[in-house]
């Protein structure tokens, strides 16, 4: 399996890393790779037996590595099973794990005229301290906007890390086929 992920502030490398051990541990060894520094080209992507992309949001957006990573999935063969897991805030909110439920999930996937074998929106983390003043203030504007925490001080892991085992297992699957 190749395992790629583009995070801002940790957590979805956390989540990847996360989901490559469980791989490993199921008898297919996994490594999570970042974006940042390991940007696959198309040979690595089509020889692979299964991609997946971990991808933080920032803003509603997908990080700009994690987007040009899922546009070059396009044209991998249909042989090759490609997992797709957003990592948004959003998905803190029952319903909001989907393709369907969660909008920056959907959009993306639109977007990109692309179909994954999986797709799911995994909570992420509220960590304002952590954050710049801006960061930290846009945030706090979309949580007083969605009905999240605002108070600065506020630090939470809204990830499911049963969710990401099982999303693990699914994905172990297809070494299974």
């Amino acid at each position: 399996m190749r395992l790629y992920y583009a995070t801002h502030d940790g957590q979805s490398r956390q989540i990847a890393e996360r989901i490559a051990l469980r791989l490993t541990e199921s008898g297919s060894p996994s490594e999570a790779l970042d974006l940042a520094r390991h940007v696959p080209d198309h040979a690595e992507l089509a020889s692979a037996d299964g991609v997946i992309i971990v991808a933080a949001v920032r803003y509603g957006h997908h990080l700009p590595l994690a987007d040009r990573l899922l546009a070059a999935c396009r044209s991998l063969p249909k042989s090759v099973p490609l997992a797709v897991v957003s990592v948004n805030l959003s998905a803190r909110k029952p319903g909001r794990d989907t393709v369907e439920g969660n909008p920056y999930l959907g959009k993306w996937l639109k977007r990109r005229k692309i179909s994954p074998t999986i797709a799911v929106a995994i909570a992420g983390s509220l960590d304002y301290p952590r954050y710049s003043w801006f960061d930290r203030e846009m945030i706090r504007l979309i949580m007083r906007i969605t009905g999240g925490p605002t108070d600065p001080n506020t630090q939470i892991t809204y990830t499911d890390w049963d969710k990401v085992d099982a999303l693990a297992a699914r994905i172990a699957g297809w070494a299974a086929r």
